[in-house]
């Protein structure tokens, strides 16, 4: 059985895999040993002793390995490749592996292979015998006690020569733990050392990627990429606030980092996005994947009396973002809820637009981005907070954007949603794009992949309206989830009930609170108060809000509309429902108002987005199509529009 030559070496003098991801070592286990876990988590912890034939490196198994551990696939004598691994320095100075990764490889040949020594008391080559096959005849060594052949006393327990002097060390004593060069060779042989990366004040540097819930010595040297504002929250168990931010390092690997209460007072301040700094003592967790777009598996987090420092020095490695592009056509194979980094044209800003969470009853600002790729794909890009707000400006003149760590969602087809990006970025592919779209891909057409967008959204560019017609030749409303669609049509008919306390309205609960915010339905009692089955409360007085419904045609097709209150008071000049109410009850000539502010709303141009879904009335499917966004037409922008479709 062969073994990976040197590889414990190697290993020994490395911080991780992540140094060199192609080194996949082959090497045996000579000793597996079960290990107590007085933590609070109970997992249990297994011992391992690797070897290449000619050292031994004392090490753990990760508890995701503790199944092959049962399995027997990680058992004494067995031959492993390693795919991936961490290398500890306890604060002894010992340097133990930490397994994360691993294959089996082989039948376990049920001996040890060759007489290694230990790597700690034999740093350099001088003292170790070459790799062989078992000694003493072609028997199997022992495994605790002393080697046949091999000097006297009984110190190495697992076999190998013992040294009796320290005649092998050059330089006549055992160098001490922080005198060992981690990524370099011992004294005067040939060595392959890795560059040694160091902060600008000589710290050793731990890359993001070889983090570990194993050791909390650790300093990692990052550039800020993105930091939230200061969130405040306050509950029965007190008030507090949080930050978190974002940070990358040369590895090309992200993590989370959050700050609580005293530390977001004490740091807040000092850590500015773009910058990049020192950090160290903070606490290491797992990361929540349906939360944390980073790459790392882990979260920080940094107290008060973390080490964090600027890093100023002109010498430490520059960090740049790391992108995996992908094609915007390539994301609609692509799994919901799944991260994609995306190059592409921001084509269209619509407005920043306020809604309300369902989950938290808050408002929210958002805005959305149509972008596109020389795949001539579109899809809806969801920007949300100050990033919306700021979006209108940021991304005007069609940009080239690189979004990093967007997610991908199927509601309507596929959109993304994310808040990480770089305008204009310096990035291979960057300047053939902005060619493409200068030279032909702003004048062609493109599929969209989120044509079929729900949910309270703006009305979709003019390159993606469709027409009245579309709703009956596209089969709309007949699958599971409602359908979409966007297109400019004149309003030929408002259908108002009669006058008196039936009108275009609905009397809603007066609480603009949870649950009800003014929309679920309050039925009068006979002592002339409001109950609302909602929140179970009675009231004494309502709110009323529109729902009507009309016809909308254009050159292809009429359609009837379903109106909520929403479209109906722009699409009625601005009136309020209650307002009517009044005018209509306690004004006289109160009716000709009413009826007029439905007749002055006919025969106007309105851009509308529709949702389009099959209802039941009675024991009869009907197609039904409500309007969930409306906007007047800008005469000059839709002439310009035309003008460019026309590539005039």
């Amino acid at each position: 059985m062969s073994l990976t030559t040197g590889a414990i070496a190697r290993m020994y003098n490395m911080a991780g895999s992540a140094e060199d991801p192609s080194f996949s070592p082959v090497v045996q286990v000579l000793h597996t040993k079960r290990i107590e876990n007085k933590g609070s988590n109970g997992d249990e912890r297994w011992k391992v002793v690797l070897s290449d034939g000619r050292r031994f490196l004392s090490g753990m198994c990760a508890t995701q390995l503790n199944p092959k551990v049962h399995a027997g696939e990680i058992a004494a004598h067995c031959v492993l490749r390693v795919d991936e691994f961490i290398v500890n320095v306890m604060g002894s100075g010992q340097r133990i592996v930490i397994l994360l990764g691993c294959q089996s490889v082989g039948e376990n040949p049920g001996s040890r292979i060759g007489t290694p020594v230990d790597i700690a008391k034999n740093p350099d080559d001088s003292n170790v015998a070459p790799q062989a096959g078992p000694a003493g005849g072609g028997g199997a060594q022992p495994l605790y006690g002393k080697a046949g052949g091999g000097g006297g006393g009984g110190g190495n327990p697992y076999g190998g020569q013992q040294r009796s002097s320290p005649g092998g060390n050059p330089y006549g004593q055992r160098p001490s733990p922080t005198a060992v060069n981690r990524f370099g060779g011992g004294g005067g042989g040939a060595s392959s050392a890795p560059i040694v990366r160091t902060s600008a004040s000589g710290q050793q540097i731990t890359p993001i990627s070889g983090l570990n819930m194993y050791s909390n010595r650790w300093v990692i040297r990052a550039k800020i990429t993105s930091k939230s504002p200061v969130r405040t929250w306050s509950n029965a168990k007190g008030d507090g606030s949080l930050f978190s931010i974002d940070l990358l390092d040369g590895s090309g690997t992200d993590v989370r980092a959050t700050f609580f209460k005293e530390a977001v007072d004490r740091w807040n301040n000092f850590l500015e996005e773009g910058r990049i700094y020192t950090f160290s003592g903070g606490r290491l967790k797992v990361a929540n994947m349906q939360y944390n777009t980073c790459k790392s598996q882990f979260e920080i987090t940094f107290d008060e009396n973390s080490q964090i420092e600027l890093d100023e020095g002109t010498g430490g490695e520059a960090i740049r973002e790391h992108y995996d592009f992908v094609k915007i056509a390539q994301i609609e194979s692509a799994e919901p809820n799944s991260y994609v980094d995306v190059l592409a044209v921001v084509k269209h800003v619509a407005e920043p637009q306020t809604i309300m969470s369902k989950k938290s009853g808050k408002e929210l600002l958002k805005c959305e981005l149509t972008i596109e790729d020389d795949s001539r794909a579109d899809i809806k890009l969801t920007m949300w907070g100050e990033s919306a707000k700021t979006a209108p400006e940021k991304f005007a003149g069609t940009p080239i954007v690189a979004f990093k760590r967007a997610r991908v969602g199927d509601y309507g087809g596929r959109t993304l949603s994310g808040q990480g990006y770089s305008l204009n970025p310096d990035v291979q592919g960057a300047a053939g794009l902005r060619q493409w779209w200068d030279r032909e891909g702003n004048r062609g057409q493109s599929r969209s992949l989120s044509s079929a967008m729900g949910g309270n959204r703006g009305p979709d560019p003019f390159d993606r309206r469709k027409t009245v017609s579309s709703i009956k030749s596209e089969g709309m409303g007949h699958g599971e989830k409602p359908d979409y669609l966007t297109f400019k049509a004149t309003i030929t008919f408002l259908k108002k009930e009669k006058g008196g306390e039936s009108g275009a309205w609905y009397t809603a609960c007066a609480n603009a609170e949870d649950p009800c915010r003014n929309m679920f339905k309050a039925t009068q009692t006979s002592d002339g108060n409001w109950h609302c089955d909602k929140c179970m409360q009675t009231r004494d007085s309502c709110v009323r809000r529109f729902i009507f419904s009309g016809t909308m045609a254009d050159d292809t097709s009429t359609s009837w509309v379903s109106v909520f209150n929403e479209q109906a008071e722009p699409l009625l000049g601005g009136a309020k429902a209650d307002e009517l109410f009044k005018q209509l009850t306690d004004v006289e000539g109160g009716q000709d108002v009413y009826d007029s502010a439905f007749a002055n709303s006919t025969y106007e141009d309105w851009i509308v987005k529709c949702k389009v879904r099959q209802e039941m009335v009675g024991d009869e499917p009907r197609i039904k199509a409500s309007m969930v966004s409306l906007e007047p037409v800008d005469y000059v922008a839709e002439s310009r529009e035309m003008l460019r479709a026309l590539c005039v």
